[in-house]
């Protein structure tokens, strides 16, 4: 495999066999000249695109995206989230060296917009940080100097934020953090913070990153998953353009729940891990993205907060397969390093299902497999009030609904304790082998009246808020859930 073909990959889009059609998403800051082509040859702006006559060598308009060959400019946080008044630690590295500045956006609505400049920092000095360093796959940058540090004012608002760095000469790259505090709200956010830097194969050059995915071998190609790393550090830049693969689902359903008044609190899934979370605040949680990998603490914590009366909404598929384990940093800073135990042998196994603790027991439906390319979403119940009035009839299809991976009801894998249970959605797709295979939607109500919504596809969140995907059904049928669960009339 070329150096020049390594140089072109984003952000594991292709280095990751996972088909998810949606990637990152919409970044507001790229309004303008930027644009993306869809699988169907439409123009869909927002979209972070590598710029065509960079790679050809010419001089291009406008920013440009840093990558992990020459490294302009990447960069990563002290901590995933942070509370008003409390400080965040942005280590930057520059090259060459020269003026970079950062700006802070938070996503949300803002009247179309999809996300808001906050703040920029003043002009500051970069400079080039060692090199990363690694230890049995592991990278970390753990010992890059101090860049910037951010005193987040009481005033801000809690959200999802985005670090915007730039430099002189006109490169950029991205840090995404979290603003939160412990105030009650309707509905707790979750960030799958921890399943984003499983995906991460930072630096993606050819010879020294490593996700739980792929690492690189002497001649640059790319491994698999047998000899990946098994630990990965939070101490490092994501790949590519700085964001995580599956961000864009996160920042779909903010941009939607904040324009339609939902009252949110946000977090990140380390604090669900660090216990930083009381679930017993909050009507619902919801976790909006792909969230693949949980620890034991993360599961007992939602677990618990179900048998409180604390809904739950899984709306990605393939959620809480691998358990994971996180552990301090070199320097002693708890939760800095993800542990998975992919590998086969001695030990005990790493799936959740493999130990008897399948996700079925929590989610009500769990993970079957990759659909190659999008299909309609087929509905089934349709006089169940979560499609009430979302005109969605028996046997509809909803185009592209089931997309990236699927999940599906399994009879021979025991269910939650419920006084209810329904399957809202029943759809056929091929897998990869071209074998016909079915996705399902299901929810449940728990002894402790807790509502569980599992939508057993990658294209839910996508279809509330992204340019060229948006369907008025599934934003009607999310609406009817969320307003059951906070009791809105």
């Amino acid at each position: 495999m070329g150096a020049e073909q390594i140089r072109r990959w984003e952000s594991g889009a292709l280095a990751h066999a996972v088909s998810d059609p949606f990637g990152q998403g919409p970044l507001p800051w790229l309004r303008g000249s930027e644009h993306y082509f869809d699988d169907t040859g439409q123009v869909v702006p927002w979209y972070v695109d590598p710029d065509p006559a960079a790679a050809r060598g010419k001089s291009a308009r406008g920013p440009r995206t840093a990558d992990d060959v020459r490294r302009q400019i990447k960069g990563f946080a002290s901590t995933g989230a942070v509370a008003p008044g409390e400080a965040i630690d942005f280590h930057i590295t520059v090259d060459p060296p020269q003026q970079f500045s950062v700006d802070i956006y938070r996503i949300g609505h803002y009247g179309g917009d999809g996300a808001a400049k906050i703040t920029t920092s003043p002009r500051l000095s970069g400079i080039v940080q060692p090199a990363p360093l690694t230890a049995d796959r592991t990278v970390s940058c753990h010992h890059w100097w101090l860049s910037w540090r951010l005193q987040v004012p009481s005033y801000w608002s809690i959200g999802a934020y985005v670090a915007v760095l730039t430099t002189a000469d006109g490169y950029r790259s991205h840090i995404p953090f979290t603003v939160r505090d412990s105030h009650p709200a309707d509905l707790l956010l979750l960030l799958p913070d921890v399943t984003w830097q499983a995906y991460n194969l930072y630096p993606e050059d050819g010879r020294t990153g490593a996700s739980l995915y792929h690492a690189w071998d002497e001649n640059g190609r790319l491994l698999g998953e047998e000899d990946a790393a098994i630990t990965v550090s939070f101490d490092r830049p994501y790949a590519g353009a700085g964001l995580p693969l599956h961000v864009g689902h996160a920042y779909d359903f903010i941009r939607w729940a904040e324009r339609y008044g939902y009252d949110l609190a946000y977090a990140d899934t380390r604090d669900l891990h660090a216990g930083r979370i009381d679930p017993t605040r909050y009507r619902g949680l919801v976790f909006p993205g792909h969230d693949e990998y949980w620890s034991a603490p993360m599961r007992r914590t939602a677990e618990l907060a179900r048998d409180h009366g604390t809904s739950l909404v899984f709306l990605s598929a393939n959620t809480m397969y691998w358990q994971v384990e996180l552990g301090p940093s070199p320097s002693g800073v708890a939760d800095r390093l993800l542990t998975c135990r992919k590998r086969r042998g001695p030990g005990r196994p790493a799936l959740w299902r493999e130990i008897d603790r399948p996700e079925q027991l929590l989610l009500g439906i769990q993970y079957a497999g990759r659909v190659p390319e999008p299909r309609p979403m087929v509905v089934r119940n349709a006089d169940h009030w979560l499609w009430e009035t979302t005109g969605a009839d028996d046997g509809d299809e909803i185009p592209g609904l089931v997309a990236g991976e699927a999940d599906r009801y399994f009879p021979r894998t025991p269910l939650p304790e419920h006084q209810g249970r329904i399957l809202l959605a029943h759809s056929p797709y091929q897998d990869t082998e071209g074998a016909t295979r079915h996705q399902e939607t299901s929810l449940y109500r728990a002894p402790s009246g807790a509502l569980v919504f599992a939508s057993g596809t990658f294209a839910w969140s996508p279809a509330l808020d992204r340019p060229g995907h948006v369907d008025t059904r599934i934003q009607r049928a999310t609406a009817n859930l969320l307003d059951r669960i906070c009791k809105r009339d």
